[in-house]
């Protein structure tokens, strides 16, 4: 059978650990059988990004602006514990995801995957329920500092003016921890029109929410932004019959609860973090999400939302068969490989993508499954635990 040809590459964003092994599986035995695969490739994996002084993480991002479509693995983003197991680190390096996020100034867009045979574990969720996470910002490009002796704190911005302005964060009698956080307005509008886009592209209902009776000026900045954005959506909101509005994020916890899902929830960057986690988990797994970032100008990167899969890894180490979920990965690859087919016209690619989830939704619906999704199925469907190799080869069976 002659190959899928592509004529733009995809920049591949290679990661670390249980999910590094799992995308060498899934190229070769579920893409390169039938697709001619071009990649302009980056080696994301920490010792990779040490050994480059993270350069290499800055010039994949930029790879994914020059060729619209990215498809990244997960990555490590180390911590003290992850210092003493890779101790030949020069520093604490930063989130590559982080880094690409405020490269490309994008939202990420994240959507569970459901099969019928897993029931959410919140009753009266009856369709997905999205997460716009704000890419850009908040703690993820804060700075923050430990002092010991009792003292004040005080954070001043200096204008290019010559303006500045000085204000006082706390005095303490004892030693504190400090951070600061920013945002841009260019980047909260970015965030916004890319939500009400999102919004009227997939004809769902947006809600948004912040703490603004609390952060009176910034979340308040956030909110404001984005009513004054939806002034230009909101014909086009009336015209599909959709809706948006604001609430404080503790009222919106209420409400997603009590709701059936079928709408999008933007949150912040690190409230999204958090409650993506939160919905994909409820829904049956962290390894059951797509992931989307989507740039202001038309840019792509696909991702699995879950971390690297350590203690897989380490039992992968010693010889033990695994059974770790590879559905992330594989939507990830997906979902980049029909962007790029719908970008580059080439229905063959973007059929194929099509073909490849059909192939995974097939194959979990008659029981094959990995060991995290095993425990979640409601009486009557058929289930049998395989490792993750034997899942994938039941794929690829199916594609075959």
């Amino acid at each position: 059978m002659e190959k899928i040809k592509m004529t733009t590459p995809l920049v591949e964003m290679d990661g670390d650990e249980m999910t590094r092994i799992l995308w060498q599986m899934i190229k070769e035995k579920l893409i390169l059988p039938y697709v001619d695969l071009k990649t302009e490739y980056y080696d994301l994996g920490l010792l990779n990004r040490n050994a480059t002084d993270d350069q290499v993480t800055v010039d994949a991002a930029n790879a994914n602006k020059k060729y619209g479509v990215a498809v990244k693995c997960a990555t490590i983003t180390p911590n003290k514990q992850r210092m003493e197991e890779y101790p030949e680190l020069k520093q604490m390096w930063k989130s590559p995801n982080g880094t690409i996020r405020s490269i490309l100034d994008g939202t990420v867009f994240r959507t569970p995957i459901l099969i019928d045979a897993i029931k959410p574990v919140v009753k009266n969720w009856k369709k997905p329920i999205t997460i716009a996470r704000h890419a850009y910002g908040d703690v993820y490009k804060a700075v923050d500092m430990k002092t010991e002796v009792p003292g004040t704190c005080t954070m001043t911005f200096k204008g290019e003016d010559g303006s500045e302005k000085t204000l006082s964060v706390q005095k303490v009698n004892g030693p504190a921890v400090w951070q600061g956080a920013h945002n841009k307005l260019s980047s909260i509008h970015s965030f916004a029109r890319a939500c009400f886009q999102y919004a009227i592209d997939t004809k769902q209902d947006l809600w948004f929410s912040t703490k603004d009776t609390i952060a009176k000026v910034y979340d308040g900045e956030f909110k404001a932004v984005f009513e004054e954005e939806f002034e230009h959506y909101k014909a086009d909101f009336e015209k599909l019959g959709i809706t948006y509005f604001y609430t404080l994020i503790d009222d919106a916890v209420a409400r997603v609860i009590r709701s059936e899902g079928g709408y999008i929830w933007a949150c912040k960057n690190y409230d999204g973090d958090v409650m993506s986690d939160m919905v994909s988990t409820a829904f049956g797994s962290l390894a059951m999400m797509t992931s989307v970032l989507v740039s202001p100008d038309g840019k792509y990167e696909y991702e699995a939302a879950h971390g690297t899969v350590t203690k897989h890894y380490y039992r992968y180490l010693k010889g033990e068969k695994t059974s770790t979920n590879p559905m992330a990965t594989i939507f990830a690859w997906s979902g980049a490989l029909r962007k790029r087919g719908e970008l580059d016209g080439l229905s063959d690619l973007t059929a194929f993508a099509d073909r490849l989830e059909r192939a995974c939704f097939d194959t979990l619906n008659e029981g094959v499954m990995t060991g995290d999704l095993v425990n979640l199925v409601e009486p009557g469907y058929p289930v049998r635990r395989v490792t993750s190799e034997a899942f994938l080869d039941a794929i690829a069976a199916k594609l075959g």
